[in-house]
């Protein structure tokens, strides 16, 4: 017998939405400076000494808690699920695809605008061009999918250079888990590699005489094809990562700001609780989001949660960078079409009744 029930991801999703909303952003895209200094421990006890903050913490944990227990539980087959999951691994082969628009697209912003990866983090192109020449191509040679395993390479090793030159970078970390994987993949298709690769390799060709990453390209496919089933993996594992990071670092950790933003924001005209409730909630359900991505737990659920929590973020914040979010949307969107990979609750807990755990990027 089919059992139909609101699935657990909508639950999640729905939570997401009600306690983190526009408040679950980069903190510091949105604020002009740094928010008082207040203890993040002593924050949160307050917080949640008051009784009403308490209860909707208390109702909304164990309504979660309890819908994803009998989720597990009964474990029921739901078409419309079994159907999408279907869909979605059809699309794996595009996932490179939408990773390259992920970084390209911010990268050329960056060297335009002149900061490196995340726009807190400004440098003076004029008096550096090198910088700009050198996000400007990247972002270029990325989203045209030429020569994207080097290109990735020196996207990593350019992130690590800017991470050296100033801490702030970190707010970007989701890019390294995109080049790292674009590293495996190489540019997919369409890309400028493919239709090179498929011109070099055909007999009678002018190009394929002439060819000089033809041989490198296929010696590169070949060595990393092992490596191709933990995409989905690094893939989520980075973005859980980025969310815990938001979560702990930028909310709890640093309430004062996040309070700015509630004021900035007017956000308890949009639901009526205490600003010190918007900072708290908004940073547990990231923590909670990265937490099951990093886990592998109802992946496509977390990866749909994360997808409203930037759509939500964007149209409640005008003015939050719209840049600074491409990256985040693209590796969630990968996240959704590929599911948890190795290495993941999903996998091991079996299905039907879960995520398919097993989409993997095809070879070229």
């Amino acid at each position: 017998m089919l059992t139909r029930s609101i699935p657990v991801p909508s639950l999640v999703a729905f939570a997401s939405v009600l306690f983190a909303r526009p408040a679950a952003a980069h903190v510091d895209y949105v604020t002009d400076g740094p928010g008082a200094a207040i203890d993040g421990l002593q924050f949160l006890a307050e917080v949640l000494s008051n009784p009403v903050n308490a209860a909707v913490f208390a109702v909304s944990g164990l309504g979660i808690t309890a819908a994803v227990a009998v989720y597990l539980w009964v474990r029921p087959t739901i078409t419309d699920i079994v159907i999408l999951r279907e869909k979605l691994a059809g699309y794996a082969d595009l996932v490179p695809w939408m990773l390259r628009l992920a970084v390209g697209l911010p990268l050329v912003g960056a060297g335009f605008q002149g900061y490196l990866f995340a726009p807190t983090v400004v440098v003076d192109t004029a008096a550096n061009p090198v910088i700009r020449v050198v996000f400007i191509g990247l972002g270029f040679c990325v989203l045209f999918g030429l020569a994207t395993r080097i290109v990735s390479t020196i996207g990593l090793l350019t992130y690590a250079w800017a991470l050296s030159v100033d801490t702030g970078v970190i707010l970007a970390l989701e890019y390294v888990p995109v080049f790292v994987a674009l590293l495996i993949l190489g540019g997919g298709r369409p890309s400028a590699d493919d239709m090179l690769q498929e011109v070099a390799s055909t007999d009678g060709t002018y190009y394929g005489r002439i060819d000089p990453v033809h041989h490198l390209k296929g010696f590169l496919d070949e060595t990393t094809d092992p490596f191709r089933r933990y995409v989905p993996t690094i893939l989520r594992v980075g973005t859980g990562l980025a969310f815990v990071y938001l979560g702990l670092v930028q909310k709890l950790a640093d309430p004062g700001s996040g309070l700015l933003v509630v004021e900035k924001y007017n956000l308890t005209a949009v639901v009526p609780v205490d600003p010190g409730l918007w900072v708290v909630g908004a940073g547990v359900t990231e923590i909670a989001v990265g937490l099951a991505l990093i886990a592998g737990f109802f992946t496509r659920g977390a990866a749909a949660a994360s997808f409203v929590l930037f759509t939500t973020t964007l149209f409640g914040l005008p003015d939050d960078p719209v840049l600074a979010h491409v990256t985040l949307f693209g590796i969630a969107s990968a996240v959704f079409t590929l599911g948890a990979g190795p290495f993941s609750f999903d996998q091991w807990f079996g299905r039907p009744a879960l995520d398919d755990s097993e989409s993997v990027v095809p070879s070229d």
